[in-house]
C-alpha cells in the first residue's frame, strides 16, 4: 500500500475529531471565528516543537524555502481559514454528518484547481470515482425540514456555505501541495512539520488581527475555553500534519478524494456523539461516497 493512503486516512480521522470539538465550542462557548481561531492558536507551538525536535533527533537541517513557498503557502493558509469558518458556520444549518459532507465538493474542485495552477491531472478511473462521490454529495443536498421546491432544497445558506467551503478547501489543498513542493532538504515529514509550523503561525497572526478588530473579547473567551480549545489545536496539528505530508507524496486531487473517508468518521460521530439520525436519501448519499473512497484506495 502506498504511504500516502494510511497517512490520508489518519488525517481524515484527526480532522473529524477536530470538527466534533469545534462544533461543541461553536454551540456552547465561541463564535464561528473564535472556534476557527482555536485550531491555529493551540497548534502552532506544537508544530514548531515537533519540527525542531524531529530535526534534532535525525541530525537534519531545516528545509530551504524557495520563493514559491510563500505564494502557494499563503494562498493555502488563507483558503484554509475561510474554509474552516464556512464549515463551522455550516454546522448551525445541518446535522453534523451531512454538514461535513457538503464541503466534499472540494474534491472535484481540487481537480480543476490543481490542473489550472499545478498542471496536475487524474486518471479516468479516479475521475469516475470522484464523480460517484459527487453523486453522493448531490443526494445529500436535500433538506428534509423544508418544502420540496428547487429554491428551498438547493438555494439555502447551508448549500452556499458548503459550496464555498469546498472551493476554499480546494484552494487550500492545492496551495499546500504547491508549498510542499517548494521546500528542499530533509525528509517528507520534516518538510511537512516545518512548512506547517510557518503557515500556522501566519494563520494565527491573521486571525488575531481579525478578532481584535472585528470581535473584541472573543480571544479571551477562546483562552478561557482552553481545555476543549487545546484539544482542537492538538487534533488540528495531527490532521494538518497528515494532510501536508500526504500532499508531499501524492497529487492533491487523489489525497482529497481519499479524504472523503472523513464522512464515515463524521457519520459515526453524528450518530454516537450527537444522537442525530439520517434519512434514507442521506444514507444513499453516504453509501455513494463510501464507494468512491473504496475505488480511490484500489486505484491508489
Amino acid at each position: 500500500m502506498a504511504a500516502w493512503i494510511p497517512v490520508t486516512l489518519f488525517a481524515a480521522l484527526a480532522q473529524t475529531v477536530r470538527f466534533v470539538l469545534q462544533k461543541q465550542l461553536r454551540t456552547t462557548a465561541l463564535s464561528t471565528a473564535g472556534a476557527t481561531f482555536s485550531r491555529f492558536l493551540f497548534s502552532w507551538p506544537l508544530l514548531i516543537a515537533l519540527a525542531l525536535g524531529y530535526a534534532a533527533s535525525r541530525g537534519m537541517d531545516m528545509p530551504n524555502i524557495n520563493p514559491g513557498f510563500w505564494v502557494y503557502g499563503l494562498a493555502g493558509a488563507i483558503g484554509q481559514i475561510t474554509a474552516t469558518m464556512c464549515t463551522v458556520a455550516l454546522f448551525q444549518h445541518r446535522n453534523f454528518a451531512v454538514g461535513v459532507t457538503f464541503k466534499k465538493t472540494e474534491v472535484l474542485q481540487t481537480v480543476m484547481i490543481g490542473f489550472v495552477f499545478l498542471g496536475e491531472t487524474v486518471s479516468w478511473g479516479a475521475m469516475g470515482a470522484i464523480l460517484i462521490g459527487l453523486v453522493g454529495v448531490l443526494a445529500l443536498s436535500d433538506t428534509p425540514t423544508e418544502s420540496g421546491s428547487f429554491k428551498d432544497r438547493f438555494l439555502t445558506p447551508a448549500t452556499g456555505l458548503g459550496l464555498a467551503s469546498g472551493v476554499l478547501f480546494g484552494v487550500a489543498a492545492v496551495g499546500y501541495r504547491g508549498a510542499a513542493l517548494e521546500l528542499e532538504g530533509g525528509d517528507v515529514f520534516l518538510r511537512a512539520a516545518f512548512g506547517l509550523a510557518i503557515l500556522t503561525l501566519c494563520q494565527t497572526a491573521i486571525m488575531t488581527v481579525w478578532l481584535v478588530l472585528r470581535e473584541p473579547g472573543e480571544m479571551g473567551r477562546v483562552l478561557r475555553a482552553w481545555r476543549v480549545a487545546g484539544l482542537v489545536g492538538a487534533t488540528s496539528m495531527l490532521g494538518s500534519l497528515g494532510w501536508f505530508t500526504a500532499f508531499g507524496l501524492q497529487k492533491a486531487a487523489y489525497v482529497k478524494a481519499l479524504g472523503q473517508s472523513e464522512l464515515l468518521f463524521s457519520f459515526l460521530a453524528s450518530t454516537f456523539f450527537f444522537g442525530e439520525r439520517s434519512t434514507a436519501r442521506e444514507l444513499f448519499g453516504i453509501g455513494a461516497l463510501c464507494l468512491s473512497v473504496v475505488l480511490i484506495i484500489l486505484l491508489g
